[in-house]
């Protein structure tokens, strides 16, 4: 049941129009949250530009090959999807939570990073971070090749982290401190594939 529940949140906030879509709660001091809104590359009902700022230059022909190929995909429900898809990731990832991350990341990025949550344990740490805010997240870039479309985000976010040792007692980072992360995620899917989940395939410091 609950391996069910997640592919069907992570179907609801990525890439996809039902016009029942919506995210995960977020909290408070999330500062960037937007009403979903159905909205493509070429059928826009704000000005052009209001779109453009959450596509970066080099990506708007890669989005054009996605749509193409898939006409539900909507580029302002991707982008605000990726946004929930990212702070689930990072939070399942800070707790060690395997079974979450099993269905929202590819096999090999899973690998990586349940190997970073072995060794946390063996040392008998543990993360106590928080996702303050995203501050920005862009399409960076987006490809199409053999049916697979890839999709690159640009996140910038403030992230508290604190590493506390087996009693508790921080080792490293500050609770009162906020620190800037700049990240670029790829995230893909087949589109041939009955599953409509995009997974994380890559990701890499911007």
């Amino acid at each position: 049941m609950v391996a069910g529940f997640l592919a069907l949140r992570l179907y609801s906030v990525l890439g996809k129009r039902t016009g029942h879509e919506q995210a995960l709660p977020k909290p408070a001091e999330e500062r960037v949250a937007m009403p979903p809104v159905t909205r493509t590359l070429d059928a826009a009902p704000e000005p052009r530009e209001s779109l453009n700022r959450a596509i970066e230059p080099g990506a708007e022909a890669g989005l054009r090959s996605v749509i193409a190929a898939d006409s539900s995909f909507d580029v302002n429900q991707f982008v605000e999807g990726a946004k929930s898809a990212y702070r689930m990731i990072l939070e399942a990832f800070w707790k060690g939570d395997e079974e979450t991350l099993a269905w929202l990341v590819d096999e090999e990025v899973r690998a990586a990073f349940l190997q970073s949550i072995a060794e946390r344990k063996a040392l008998g740490q543990t993360l106590d971070n928080r996702l303050v805010s995203i501050e920005r997240a862009t399409i960076a870039g987006a490809s199409l090749e053999a049916k697979v479309a890839r999709i690159a985000m640009r996140f910038d976010a403030d992230v508290v982290a604190v590493t506390r040792d087996a009693e508790g007692a921080v080792v490293a980072g500050s609770m009162s401190d906020a620190i800037t992360t700049h990240d670029v995620w790829t995230f893909a899917r087949n589109l041939r594939s009955d599953d409509p989940n995009w997974k994380l395939v890559e990701t890499d410091e911007a």
